[in-house]
């Protein structure tokens, strides 16, 4: 484990000799008890001690010679021929099968051969392969047989420095599934003294290594830093480039075949101004562009070509502004990024909210296109689901959310809570309803989407902190980190790492359930915000009423100025005032600019029949000889007048 082994060799021929023992009374040694050192002996209860060394007795190394192996198939028409006889000759045939009919044998093998045959066609006669035999049965019957879920640790790598460094991710190397990456950060123990334990030092007090999956005592590969890190990435799509984050706000870049130090380093002055919290790879044409967050509430994007200068930075606000501040920023802890969508890419801060961000975005408002406030402290992690990818796992406070982007509204579907807090969690790249969560207590769970939604189906207790946990691509394997430095190797059992035929159509039936209940929460939330602004409108309507009417009706009639200065004071009744008042003045301007012509009556017009008055005058009179009145008078005057003046001008 820590270099404690020696290799003892002597001849072959030597191992196997007899063992002659002899009894014999010879004093070797005498060692008496020390009243100092047992005052200074302190009893420790529990004492607990882990190992995976044991006593080495032997070895012997071989090599066996290779056996090739080739498998045909054979077609039984009339049985198995011996070698000498053609089975296409009939002649040959029917002289074998006469001599085998002639043996005393041949009796006793057919009889043999009759009472096997005719034992299994009774068992097809008496049972119905196509009956359900247990249908009837109650559902309690079978409530004690359940699928067994184990997993034990295969391996235990610890950390080569004392004290031990805190241990912050795990990464499997994409070229090799039988190597992985464990990354420490010494960023707590500046005042401390590290020693190294191996005799061979592995780079400085602010390495990582690379191990291999069987060997714990030497790791394959080891990347150094002046600084302590306090996160690193290997690019998915070319494994050559490993990135990461200081204590000091800077993004390096390491070179995963040669190790040691890193090829360059970002400047100062353009570094992050607190500790680098995130990293992400994201999709290009040449695999060198990343993304960088930190506690300071900035992302960053880079190109490792050129980490002189961020190509493109960003204020991760809750509500984005054209110009940006980082008073109302919040600080990232996650970034994430599927490959598969290339446009879009995840954030989580330590407020509790996640973020959904856009590539193409030229401004912040296009870049943040929304957040959603889901926990209560800091987002975890992250972790998209391998066979639906729209699914994520966010860990954060005491809750572990199944989160979707199709629920724009109310993304969170379903949640798994526990009494401490969850540090971490990962989707099971074997099966589509296993995940597992890790938390302060140094409990992993396993949980199972289709088996139980309240409890894990198996648990491990730890008793130190979870640092992280990863699943190896094939599903087998899963790597856990604790905070102690030690990183334990569980294999996991068939159950856990293999799916069912139907598991992954009944997990996407359940995901597509979810995602529309959301929906239909989300429709009826708006549903009933929009009644309840309808009714605060209608119940602002009406106190606004009854105060106008309030004002009217305590008015003192005898006191006009305050009848005029309530107008004067009411906006829309001056507003109304006025309007009545432009319509009046464009009236009497219209008439003002109307032109009235006099026209002449029928009366005072000419026409040529007043030529068939010529002649005596008319006079009427009235039954009775009655007086003619003063007006008959005046019409016989204007008669007699018209006359006169037509007959002038005629």
């Amino acid at each position: 484990m820590h270099q404690n082994q020696f290799i003892y060799s002597r001849e072959r021929r030597r191992f196997g000799r007899q063992c002659r023992f002899q009894d014999r009374n010879e004093l070797i040694v005498s060692v008496h008890p020390s009243g100092r050192q047992r005052l200074k002996y302190i009893l420790r209860n529990p004492a607990v001690q882990a190992t995976q060394l044991s006593c080495q007795m032997a070895l012997t190394t071989m090599e066996t010679e290779n056996v090739t192996l080739d498998h045909r198939g054979m077609d039984h028409y009339e049985g198995g021929w011996p070698k000498e006889v053609n089975s296409l000759d009939e002649e040959q045939t029917l002289r074998h099968r006469k001599k085998v009919e002639r043996e005393d044998s041949w009796g006793e093998q057919v009889l043999a051969m009759i009472r096997t045959t005719m034992a299994v066609a009774e068992q097809n006669n008496t049972l119905n392969i196509y009956q359900n035999f247990f249908a009837d049965l109650p559902l309690e019957l079978g409530h004690d047989i359940r699928m067994s879920f184990r997993a034990r640790v295969c391996n235990v790598f610890h950390d080569l420095w004392l004290p031990a460094r805190r241990l912050r991710s795990i990464e499997w190397m994409p070229n090799n599934d039988r190597q992985f990456m464990t990354q420490f950060t010494n960023q707590f123990r500046r005042g401390e003294r590290l020693r190294f334990l191996a005799d061979e030092p592995f780079g400085e007090t602010n390495a990582s290594f690379v191990w291999d999956v069987k060997n714990p005592l030497k790791p394959k590969i080891t990347y150094d830093c002046h600084d302590p890190v306090s996160l690193a990435k290997i690019c998915p799509k070319d494994e050559n480039n490993m990135v990461g984050g200081t204590g000091l706000g800077q993004v390096c870049l390491w070179s995963t075949l040669e190790g040691g130090l890193p090829v360059r380093n970002c400047p100062l002055e353009v570094s992050h101004r607190e500790t680098t919290s995130a990293l992400c790879w994201v999709h290009s044409k040449s695999n060198t562009e990343f993304y960088s967050g930190s506690l300071d509430g900035s992302i960053k994007y880079w190109d490792t070509r050129d980490l002189k200068m961020p190509m493109q930075e960003l204020l991760l606000e809750p509500e984005p502004q054209e110009r940006q501040s980082r008073m109302d920023s919040h600080g990232v802890t996650v970034l994430e990024f599927e490959y598969t969508i290339p446009v879009r890419f995840i954030i989580g801060s330590d407020m509790g909210h996640v973020f959904v961000g856009n590539r193409k975005g030229m401004t912040p408002t296009e870049t943040l296109l929304a957040n959603y406030p889901l926990f209560a402290g800091p987002v975890r992690g992250i972790n998209r689901n391998p066979f639906f990818v729209k699914n994520f796992l966010i860990t954060g406070d005491w809750r572990a959310r199944i989160w979707s982007e199709e629920a724009k509204d109310g993304p969170s579907t379903m949640y798994f809570r526990k009494q401490t807090q969850i540090v971490c969690g990962a989707w099971s790249t074997g099966r589509c309803s296993l995940f597992v969560t890790g938390d302060l207590n140094g409990v992993v769970d396993f949980w199972d989407l289709l088996l139980h939604q309240r409890e894990p189906i198996h648990s491990i207790d730890f008793k130190v902190t979870i640092a992280d946990v990863v699943f190896r691509p094939e599903g087998d394997l899963l790597a856990v980190a604790l905070q102690n430095g030690d990183t334990h190797i569980l294999t996991l059992d068939e159950s856990m790492r293999q799916a069912t035929g139907k598991e992954k159509a009944l997990i996407a039936a359940m995901f597509e359930r979810e995602i529309v209940r959301s929906k239909l929460l989300e429709a009826r939330y708006d549903e009933v915000k929009l009644k309840r602004k309808t009714l605060l409108q209608a119940e602002e309507d009406r106190l606004r009423m009854e105060q106008e009417m309030s004002a009217i009706v305590e008015l003192d009639p005898d006191n006009p100025d305050e009848f005029v200065m309530m107008i004067e004071g009411d906006e829309e009744f001056r507003t109304a005032i006025s309007e009545f008042q432009d319509i009046i003045l464009s009236v009497e301007k219209k008439r003002s600019k109307r032109q009235v012509i006099n026209e002449p009556t029928v009366f005072e017009e000419w026409s040529p029949h007043d030529e068939l008055l010529q002649g005596d005058l008319i006079t009427y009179t009235y039954p009775g000889n009655k007086p003619p009145s003063p007006m008959n008078n005046d019409i016989r005057f204007s008669l007699d007048q018209r006359y006169s003046e037509g007959s002038a001008k005629q």
